[in-house]
């Protein structure tokens, strides 16, 4: 069953106390355990901090984050300070991704300036972040490692991240912090789970290291790539887990599945990304609500079987039944106007507060209109809520309210 949450676009401030701002959520336990995923993306992440802004001034804290890259980096950030710290450490890391003065004016030339301003990032790397790798430039064949073969190297990342996440608070599990990394031997996916195992900024940086620009980081003996290569869209780590809970999930999308036909190689370029990074999200949404709806018909059909007639055959098939209720509110990030391919690497101060923005709009949206809290049938075990951007303007506030 789909809910479709009202209204588009996107308000252009995030200051407390503007029309905006989410209303307080009360007695939202009832609905089980609050779960925030987040994807990966690069700049388009500052998104997700507006997310997590709008839920915090309601009360909502999440009892699970899971991230994939830069949703990685956020998650570890919220699951890695104490509530009053959160946004104070996410407003501290999304300033010092901001890429300076000189790159901004750059970006101010018409039609070539952003793409200018965001090579110019690639070129000179980005202070905090990333910085260029000079041997990888030696040539494609030289013999760099394992854990050096990359465009560029990811130490102040690191730093910055070491800086900003206490570890040992993530070790806690309030909340619990799942990454998902790519096994570059296996292809296989992997999440690392605070509730399983300890989790140290090299898990974190494992799940962002996108070849060829980042090199794989090593965890015991096997080397990782960024999870998006095999999933950007975490969800199914929430419908995969070990004994399942009523959970109320907010899957926060910063690529768009959905756009026009394009038109020029530019075009071509940012759609391509779209796709390719969007990872099927919408259908992976859809295969999870339909697995969940035949978890509740085993359990439904279980109850019409007597006790005395459940052999250990159908007990164990019974064992596949779930009457868990999930309700997994989608946030869509909207299209910044005028971005291209390459605005994954739009860290301009404009580009931050812009979708951070967003995301603290459309948020406080849903959150004042609470879908989740309306009468659902007992077969509805999974429940869809769609909250969809539109294209928005390039004005707004600085991040986390401040002019």
């Amino acid at each position: 069953m789909t809910a479709k949450v009202p209204g588009g676009g996107v308000q252009p401030s995030s200051r407390p106390g503007a029309k905006v701002a989410p209303a307080p959520v009360r007695d939202h336990r009832e609905h089980g355990q609050i779960v925030l995923v987040l994807q990966g993306g690069g700049a388009l992440g500052a998104y997700q901090a507006g997310v997590y802004q709008a839920m915090h001034e309601a009360g909502l804290e999440p009892d699970w984050v899971i991230g994939t890259s830069i949703g990685a980096i956020n998650a570890s950030i919220i699951a890695g300070n104490t509530p009053e710290k959160r946004i104070i450490r996410l407003r501290e890391f999304w300033r010092r991704m901001d890429r300076g003065l000189a790159s901004d004016l750059v970006s101010q030339v018409p039609f070539f300036g952003p793409a200018m301003a965001n090579m110019m990032t690639a070129a000179q790397g980005l202070r905090g972040f990333f910085a260029p790798n000079p041997m990888a430039f030696a040539g494609m064949h030289l013999p760099l490692g394992a854990e050096q073969a990359g465009l560029y190297s990811t130490k102040e990342l690191e730093q910055t991240l070491t800086e900003l996440v206490d570890f040992d608070l993530v070790a806690e599990t309030k909340p619990r912090l799942t990454v998902g990394a790519a096994n570059v031997r296996t292809s296989e996916m992997r999440y690392f789970d605070s509730r399983d195992e300890t989790l140290t900024v090299k898990h974190v940086m494992a799940s962002g290291a996108l070849p060829p620009a980042f090199p794989a980081v090593r965890i015991g003996d096997e080397l990782f790539w960024d999870g998006g290569i095999l999933s950007n869209t975490p969800v199914e780590a929430v419908f995969d887990d070990t004994n399942r809970k009523n959970s109320l999930v907010f899957a926060v999308h910063i690529w768009n599945p959905e756009g026009q036909e394009p038109t020029t190689i530019a075009q071509v370029l940012n759609r391509q990304k779209d796709l390719q990074y969007s990872s099927r999200a919408a259908n992976h949404i859809r295969r999870q609500q339909q697995l969940h709806q035949l978890r509740h018909v085993v359990a439904q059909l279980g109850r019409a079987i007597p006790e005395s007639q459940r052999t250990p055959e159908i007990r164990a098939l019974l064992r596949h039944g779930c009457l868990t209720r999930m309700h997994v509110v989608r946030l869509l990030a909207p299209s910044v106007m005028g971005e291209d391919h390459s605005k994954d690497i739009d860290f301009s101060a404009n580009g931050i507060r812009t979708r951070w923005d967003a995301g603290y709009a459309e948020t406080a949206r849903v959150l004042n209109t609470r879908p989740w809290e309306k009468t659902y049938g007992d077969e509805d075990g999974f429940l869809l809520h769609e909250a969809s951007g539109g294209v928005m303007a390039t004005e707004g506030h600085l991040p986390g309210g401040h002019s």
